[in-house]
């Protein structure tokens, strides 16, 4: 069981974090946030070793309100049990195309957050990629694979939530011309 105050630390890290990243990433309504959470990391373990459920719903009670008040969609990672799959709610993976798979995360197969996720979401399914619009990785669980294209670091004021260190992006569209571009002249 964890300490009261170190649940309220893990809270008001994340609540720091979280505002910051929403602030500069600029999501529109619809947009889909990634999350990459260790909990074992958040409590000061090795990632993988101490799944903790109430470090995650520390993290989860002010994740979801802020993402929900944005109208941005949540998709949780799991561990590499179960090869970083993510729960996502079906009308996410509808309205992306996304390929449904068959497996429900649990403490020791998807890790505490995903397994919390699942039980959160209205009508939650699994998917084994998606292309994000945001994302914080909370003790280097490795989200780049599911963020877009053009991933950019965000920076924030406080870069650890309880013992994890915190490493935000954004994604914005590729630049394909602009004034560093040579151009091919039999071309134009």
């Amino acid at each position: 069981m964890l300490d009261l105050n170190f649940i309220k630390k893990i809270k008001q890290d994340a609540e720091a974090v979280i505002s910051e990243l929403l602030d500069k990433a600029q999501l529109s309504q619809g947009s889909v946030f990634v999350l990459g959470c260790s909990s074992s990391e958040i409590c000061g373990n090795r990632i993988g070793t101490a799944s903790s459920a109430e470090a995650a719903q520390a993290l989860y009670d002010v994740l979801l309100p802020e993402l929900n008040r944005r109208g941005v969609y949540l998709a949780a990672q799991c561990c590499e049990h179960l090869n970083r799959a993510l729960v996502v709610e079906r009308t996410v993976a509808l309205r992306q195309g996304l390929d449904i798979v068959n497996v429900v995360p649990h403490a020791h197969a998807g890790g505490a957050s995903a397994t919390l996720a699942y039980s959160l979401f209205d009508d939650p399914v699994m998917v084994e990629t998606i292309k994000a619009d945001a994302g914080m990785d909370v003790g280097g669980t490795l989200i780049g694979m599911h963020l877009r294209a053009t991933a950019v670091p965000v920076k924030t004021t406080v870069r650890t939530i309880g013992e994890a260190i915190v490493i935000c992006a954004r994604t914005r569209p590729k630049f394909i011309g602009g004034e560093r571009a040579i151009y091919n002249q039999d071309l134009l």
